[in-house]
């Protein structure tokens, strides 16, 4: 193993994370859908209002509904307002808190999109006609939930079936739900279409399903066909981003069908023969809200390939968050603790680089004598790194290491709906989004320049150097965009790095100067 693959070595594992940010800033940006783009889904969606699940789970429109947009009942509570309409379904549910307002001021409003949760479908299509033109009637027009759960009875009577609903609100945003029937039939009821507030490619857009053995099925957007089933299922939740609308059932496990809708959008429905019972949420998905109401809907807030790392990282962070009172302090600490834990490795890959730098004119005059004869360079090459206790892939592993670890925590401040409208200091109101002054992106710039400048290296290709004296400002370039908090990791980070290499280079020189004097 010569210099040079060495140092290729480093640059690739520099590289990975770079043409991660290029993907994701080309690819992956949240956008939120314009009013006109949305009005048209909405129009698309429509049409299969009345169209219950067919064998192979597609939705054929079969009839329309005229009474979709009218509201039977509305719930008032602290958190949020919910609507009721005449076909029994929750066709709209506000969030009150300030965090969750939209740009312009707006009340976020979670379902908006068919099918609506607590729509009932049914097999038999004469039923299914009847049951999207016929309205429920209701005990109440109105009900506030006032710290306590309160109560809606709704009636739709159709041609030798009845049918009855009793939705129980929370005030923290769960319910439950008891459909009754006169008699059995087979029907299939949703918990909805996904929150349709932001629509980007990284986060999970779709169903996840959890299982009694606690396993997750994650069915996203245009990744299924429709018709898919599924048993023991125990939490059926349609996501996006940073908000859910679920239904689930911890006693009583879950028969869970698929459908697409014609964009292909995923969405769940439970199959039921008879009578009904469950719970549901709509909302946030907030960690402390969901474990509020069961720690098992927390498996509702998915992370992907790096949850394993993730997820304890969450907690983490959580912790120091309850102990800080502040968001943004606690990403700062939350950096300082996982430089700690990898100080050992990351000093050794220093010590490693600062070795190699010193062996670099050896190195040289082994590529030139051996430059016909491979085998013997490297021979020769192990033999001087070993003489010396030089590691050439002491500088490639820590940052080898640090690439999960950074898209775990990625994932973790990109999916956190927490750091939603979360300040940290003057400028920065809200850790989710973009610094709108550019500040951090240009201090993480900065701070990466400078550790450049001071980490050794011994490039003997021209164009891998200049690649390296770029990726500072491409880095920035890029980071631009990025959320404020994961900015600020990466800053943190970089101060820390900064001040590790320059205690590494003393102690090193210090080292150099003994050892001459000896």
């Amino acid at each position: 193993m010569n210099n040079l693959s060495t140092q290729k070595r480093v640059l690739i594992a520099t590289l990975l994370s770079f043409v991660f940010f290029i993907v994701y800033d080309y690819f992956f940006i949240p956008k939120t859908l314009p009013n006109e783009q949305n009005q048209t889904v909405q129009a698309q969606t429509s049409v299969s209002n009345s169209a219950p699940v067919s064998q192979n789970g597609s939705l054929t429109p079969k009839t329309s509904s005229t009474n979709s947009d009218k509201t039977l009942v509305v719930v008032k509570a602290k958190d949020y307002e919910a609507h009721i309409d005449e076909l029994g379904r929750i066709s709209k549910f506000y969030l009150n808190e300030e965090k969750y307002k939209t740009e312009d001021g707006e009340r976020t409003q979670l379902t908006a999109m068919s099918p609506l949760p607590l729509e009932l479908r049914f097999s038999d299509t004469t039923i299914n006609n009847q049951a999207f033109n016929v309205n429920y009637s209701a005990d109440v027009n109105e009900i506030s939930v006032d710290g306590t759960s309160r109560s809606v009875n709704l009636t739709q009577n159709l041609d030798g079936l009845t049918i009855t609903k009793k939705i129980t609100f929370g005030p923290d945003g769960s319910y439950d739900v008891d459909v009754d029937l006169s008699r059995e039939v087979e029907y299939f009821i949703t918990p909805g279409f996904r929150p349709n507030v932001s629509v980007d490619s990284y986060t999970v857009h779709g169903v996840l399903l959890r299982h009694a053995d606690e396993k997750l099925t994650i069915l996203e957007d245009d990744d299924l066909d429709g018709g898919e089933s599924f048993s023991d299922v125990n939490i059926a939740a349609a996501s996006d981003r940073y908000y859910t609308t679920l239904l689930y059932s911890f006693d009583r496990p879950l028969s869970v069908v698929t459908s697409v809708d014609p964009q292909n959008n995923a969405i769940a429905f439970i199959k039921q023969n008879g009578n009904f019972k469950g719970s549901g949420y709509i909302g946030a998905k907030e960690y402390r809200a969901l474990k509020a109401i069961d720690i098992r809907l927390t498996d509702v807030v998915e992370y992907g390939w790096f949850s394993f790392i993730a997820k304890p990282m969450f907690a983490f962070l959580s912790f120091l968050y309850s102990h800080i009172g502040n968001w943004g302090w606690a990403i700062v600490v939350l950096t300082l603790v996982i430089r700690i834990v990898l100080f050992p490795l990351t000093y050794k890959g220093m010590l490693s680089m600062n070795k190699l730098k010193e062996l670099s004119p050896k190195m040289k005059e082994l590529q030139a004598k051996y430059k016909g004869d491979p085998q013997k360079l490297n021979a020769h090459m192990m033999e001087l790194y070993k003489k010396h206790g030089a590691n050439p892939m002491g500088g490639c592993l820590p940052i080898l290491l640090q690439i999960p670890v950074f898209f775990a925590i990625y994932r973790v401040l990109l999916n956190a709906i927490e750091l939603k409208g979360a300040e940290w200091i003057l400028w920065i109101h809200d850790l989710s989004v973009m610094d709108p002054y550019f500040i951090l992106p240009i201090l993480m710039g900065v701070t990466m320049f400078l550790q450049q400048r001071l980490t050794p290296t011994t490039f003997s290709d021209p164009m891998q150097e200049k690649i390296m004296k770029f990726l500072p400002l491409i880095f920035t370039f890029f980071f631009v965009t990025f959320p404020a908090g994961l900015t600020l990791y990466w800053f943190i980070n970089n101060v820390c790095s900064v001040i590790q290499q320059i205690f590494v280079n003393k102690l090193f020189a210090k080292q150099k100067k003994a050892e001459v004097k000896a």
